[in-house]
């Protein structure tokens, strides 16, 4: 051995946060270690933190079962308790591939080969067990908290499919059994949760093979979520004065190329369909299968794309007629249809998919105009998220990395935009943070991440500014000096996507939608056949001014109907008998309040409309 060293616990003290992810990364070695006694032929690949624990990847002789995870936790604590020092040796390069070839750890030699020359190769020692890594690690086993085996899951060697598959085993660990036991509190949350479960259950949305894996069927109790919600932006959007526009789900490639979207984001889109008399061409011409794809790679092809942005459609509209500056600031809103090939790995529900819609919109403004145009689309999603009782979010500006070459344009128009960026975001008052590499190919972002009520965040609303499409497609207004001159972009979608957005409501509500979104507000619950008429003339009333009542007519037991109804997560439940009709009442139930007792009809009416009409995320108690 070269050299030796072990952890000092002094690191551990003051910093608390790097204690945590070394702690993690001493528990893969653990694991490890315990792998290597329940099979001592198991050959070892990598063992990264990740969010919230750590996995370790292994060629293993034999699948993992259940009951293997049991005894690997098991020997995992007595390892623990053996409370083993770690040390860090460093070795030789060939000393140490030497060292992972004799142990039969053949992974560990393909990383000593990919290191580059000068790079320092160590090993940490706990007790009898070796594991090459550049670490950090904690000073010994017995500093390791509240750890748990989650998982099995297969992963290719490298992440790659050509490669070996291999055995990943996933953990998660804390400083504390209480931390531990209040994340698996939140894992049962979400599992009750599930959008996907939830949807089911609720019969909100599907997705059938047939259809295509990652598209979204909304089924009508969904469409009437996504109606809600599309009626509630549209009202926004013509109090600051958009424009809608609708544009074809097909555009020509050429289109895509203009723009950049193809080939920038070739891998993630739908190959493009080729023109037939151009198909057509390259036969009579004796081309090959391989020429045709080789042309389709390469966008050296005539045909069309399904859209994959709605923004090159938008441009279009903008360059249809002659703009002044008088016309501008143009706001153009579509819910636009989009298509993205995502792989079928990380498919999920309606929160990743292949066909969504977004709330999409561009804006066509004067350079001046940029900052009051971007405060306004802040504006706009702040009163979503209000609306929808999502407070706890923090904001993500996206910007370039100066050394990627994905990005195009002017960097002098780059810093005017990524300064607009940061200044409207500075003004909401919220934490924020930057992110070289996160922009978008053609302008920075805004991102706003929403944390659910049982903590976990999704990106949801995003603004763009954009100097750069404007410029790929010579576009023009004439300003007050009578000159041609170049407008500025800004892209913007508070929803993000429908499917994501609802998806994410369906958690956030646990589908318990308030009464103004719930996909059926009212049902009418008769308790004999004879009240069926008064329950469907109120009905009717009901439903003449826009509201999703029902009445539930079948001869079950009213104790039943409640139940059910309560299931399907009903806003209000309308009990109605022989007294309420002769004192011209109905009896209230509320999906969460419970029974809310009698009240007349007229009244409930009325509080019914005002509760709807003014979107309340919980009804008032009277």
């Amino acid at each position: 051995m070269s050299s030796v060293s072990s952890v000092s616990p002094a690191d551990e003290l003051s910093a608390p946060a790097d204690f945590l992810s070394r702690m993690r990364h001493t528990t893969s070695h653990v694991l490890a270690q315990a792998m290597r006694e329940l099979m001592p032929d198991a050959k070892m690949g990598i063992g990264p933190v990740i969010e919230n624990g750590f996995y370790y990847d292994f060629d293993l002789p034999r699948p993992l079962t259940e009951s293997d995870l049991s005894t690997l936790e098991a020997r995992m604590k007595a390892i623990v308790k053996e409370n083993l020092p770690l040390a860090k040796f460093v070795e030789p390069r060939d000393v140490a591939r030497k060292r992972c070839e004799e142990s039969g750890q053949l992974y560990k030699v393909r990383l000593i080969d990919d290191l580059p020359d000068e790079a320092e190769i160590s090993f940490y020692q706990q007790g009898d067990f070796i594991d090459l890594c550049k670490g950090p690690h904690i000073e010994s086993t017995g500093r390791i908290g509240a750890f748990k085996l989650m998982s099995i899951a297969g992963a290719y060697w490298r992440g790659k499919s050509e490669n070996e598959q291999l055995t990943r085993v996933y953990g998660i660990a804390f400083q504390k059994q209480s931390h531990l036991d209040e994340y698996l509190n939140k894992l049962d949350e979400a599992r009750k949760r599930d959008h996907r479960v939830i949807g089911k259950a609720l019969k909100l949305f599907h997705i059938d093979d047939q259809v295509g894996q990652g598209m979204v069927l909304w089924t009508p109790a969904g469409a009437a979520i996504r109606q809600e919600l599309q009626t509630f932006i549209g009202h926004e959007l013509r109090k600051q004065g958009y424009h809608q526009v609708f544009t074809p789900h097909i555009g020509k490639l050429e289109l895509y190329k203009t723009s950049g979207h193809f080939p920038y984001y070739a891998d993630s889109q739908y190959p493009p369909v080729v023109d037939r008399e151009f198909l057509k061409g390259l036969s009579d011409e004796g081309s090959t299968c391989g020429d045709l794809s080789n042309k389709l790679a390469s966008g050296d092809v005539e045909g069309y794309l399904l859209k994959p942005m709605n923004c090159p459609h938008h441009i279009k509209i903008y360059a249809s007629e002659r703009r002044s500056y008088r016309d501008l600031p143009l706001r153009l809103a579509e819910f636009g249809t989009v298509y993205r090939w995502e792989q079928s790995g990380e498919l999920n529900g309606m929160t990743r998919v292949r066909s969504f819609t977004q709330d999409d919109a561009h804006l066509f403004v004067t350079e001046d105009q940029v900052p009051a145009e971007v405060q306004g689309c802040l504006s706009l999603v702040r009163t979503i998220f209000d609306t929808l009782g999502m407070k706890d979010f923090r904001v993500r500006v996206g910007l370039r990395d100066p050394d990627s070459a994905k990005y195009v344009g002017d960097p002098a128009n780059w810093d005017k935009a990524e300064k607009a960026c940061r200044d409207a975001v500075a003004s909401l008052g919220v934490p924020f943070s930057e992110e070289p590499g996160e922009a978008a190919f053609y302008g920075p972002k805004i991102d706003f991440v929403v944390k659910d009520v049982i903590g976990r965040e999704w990106q949801l609303g995003t603004v763009q500014v954009d100097y750069n499409l404007p410029i790929r497609f010579e576009l023009e207004y004439i300003g007050s000096d009578s000159q041609p001159h170049r407008p500025v972009m800004i892209h913007r979608a508070p929803f993000g996507s429908m499917e994501r957005f609802v998806g994410v409501l369906i958690e956030h509500f646990a589908g318990a939608f308030p009464t103004w979104l719930s996909p059926e507000q009212v049902r009418f619950l008769p308790i004999a056949d004879r009240h069926i008429p008064y329950c469907e003339e109120i009905k009717t009333r009901l439903v003449e001014a826009g509201v999703r009542a029902t009445v539930d007519a079948r001869s079950e037991k009213t104790g039943k109907k409640v139940a059910e109804a309560q299931v399907e997560k009903v806003a209000y439940m309308i009990i109605v008998g022989d007294r309420d009709i002769e004192a011209g009442n109905v009896a209230v139930r509320h999906r969460d309040k419970g029974d809310l007792g009698p009240r007349p009809v007229e009244q409930f009416i009325t509080d019914l409309l005002e509760e709807i009409a003014e979107r309340r995320l919980a009804p008032v108690s009277k």
